[in-house]
């Protein structure tokens, strides 16, 4: 063998020496020594379950304003289920024994009895509401996202069966629960009123409603002389949708840290200087809300879990036999059409894929709302599941009583000239979203 037949051979061997060792430490190579595989799926998958464990069942600390200074624990020793309920509450009945599902189905549970919510509360089957005991006794009590976000199926009886994440409750009164704590020191503190009206305004929102402005600028009051508050929007269907609530103020992520810093009461960090105007949210500016500081950050690190439980949870369909087909099919091409609605409410997120935020005088309605928010406009609001939320009414605060209201305010607002079939047909498709 020459040299030249000698170095090919070994320069043959040195490359199959490389390929043996580069297929043996083939996975070490993959994953790199320092760097961590990345592992979205499952990663994600875990992400949700931390979500919708925070979602269900993380106060965020707030049981030291609810239970500490407003002392609503007191008030609920005296409630009967049956109040509970009529103010709307719910009960998850999988959190209940199969003895207590038994005794409700046969009629055996005394819910007249203040009793009976204590320990409801004890086995941690209210929606949303959390009770803490020493030596049995109700001591404080904080609340949940699920409180406003969630409902039940109503599968045992009104009120009490499976949990349904994301869905807004319209039967929650929260101004009146809220007017039934024994001190609301802090509420007459912050907008310089008594306690009876202050009871006065929580108990003129009504079921469903909710006014999270309140104690940012302290209007009570629309122009009209109605109360402020708007509905309890879903909290499903959100995915893709740029902005997330009625006024725009920002994403899933920064609509849970107001929230939960600033409304629920709860033990974190929130930053949004736009609370620092004075002239339009004088309390918040007041009051430093723009920027909460805290030691404990009970908030802040649910924030991402949180968001993605919730970007996951779709919206429902609509049941069988809830709409007529043959309608929604023609009121499709209505929407899509001379209707209008897909120019805003484009398929299928059902609002703009980008900036979603109109004027109100393009939507033809006053701006009340819209300037108790930073943006002062109004979010196009996805339609999907539309369904489930129309108890209350439409819009922001519930103005429209009826999908017909809806229509006949954009009809004459847009001069669309819809027949009443039209009409009739555009709604059995909104229905059917």
């Amino acid at each position: 063998m020459d040299l030249q037949q000698r170095g090919i051979v070994g320069l043959l061997l040195l490359v199959s020496s490389l390929i043996i060792a580069i297929t043996a430490a083939g996975p070490a190579l993959a994953k790199g020594p320092t760097v961590e595989r990345q592992r979205p799926v499952k990663d994600a998958l875990k992400l949700v379950r931390e979500g919708r464990r925070a979602f269900r069942y993380d106060t965020f600390g707030s049981e030291r304003f609810w239970g500490d200074r407003l002392r609503l624990h007191e008030a609920l020793t005296t409630v009967s289920p049956t109040t509970a309920l009529a103010v709307g509450l719910k009960v998850d009945r999988n959190a209940l024994p199969s003895s207590i599902v038994k005794a409700l189905k046969a009629g055996q549970v005394d819910l007249a009895d203040p009793a009976v919510t204590v320990a409801l509360l004890q086995l941690d089957a209210v929606v949303g509401v959390q009770g803490f005991f020493e030596s049995g006794e109700l001591t404080s009590v904080g609340i949940r996202c699920a409180l406003c976000h969630s409902t039940v199926d109503d599968s045992l009886a009104p009120g009490i069966g499976r949990r349904l994440d994301g869905w807004a409750n319209r039967d929650l009164d929260v101004g009146t629960i809220i007017s039934l704590a024994p001190d609301l020191g802090v509420f007459t503190s912050l907008l310089g009123a008594d306690a009876d009206t202050v009871r006065a305004v929580l108990t003129s929102w009504g079921p469903g409603k909710f006014d999270a402005s309140l104690l940012l600028d302290g209007k009570a009051l629309r122009e009209d002389g109605k109360p402020g508050a708007v509905l309890i929007p879903p909290a499903f269907g959100l995915a893709g949708v740029n902005l997330h609530t009625w006024t725009g103020w920002g994403s899933v992520s920064h609509w849970n840290a107001l929230v939960a810093n600033l409304e629920m009461g709860g033990v974190g960090t929130f930053v949004d200087r736009r609370l620092d105007d004075a002239t339009r949210f004088p309390i918040a500016a007041r009051e430093g809300f723009g920027d909460i500081r805290n030691d404990e950050d009970r908030i802040t690190p649910k924030l991402a879990a949180l968001q993605l439980y919730q970007l996951a949870l779709r919206p429902p369909k609509a049941p069988r036999g809830s709409f007529d087909r043959a309608a929604a099919k023609r009121g499709k091409a209505v929407f899509n059409g001379q209707g209008r609605c897909a120019d805003c409410h484009v398929p299928p997120l059902f609002t703009e894929p980008g900036h979603n935020l109109h004027t109100p005088e393009e939507m033809g309605i006053d701006s009340f709302q819209a300037d108790r928010s930073p943006t002062g406009q109004y979010r196009t609001a996805p339609l999907a599941g539309l369904w489930t939320h129309g108890k209350g009414g439409y819009f922001h605060d519930g103005r429209f009583e009826a999908l017909i209201d809806v229509v006949n305010h954009y009809d004459g607002w847009f001069g669309l000239e819809l027949s009443s079939d039209e009409k009739a047909d555009l709604i059995e498709y909104l229905k059917s979203i």
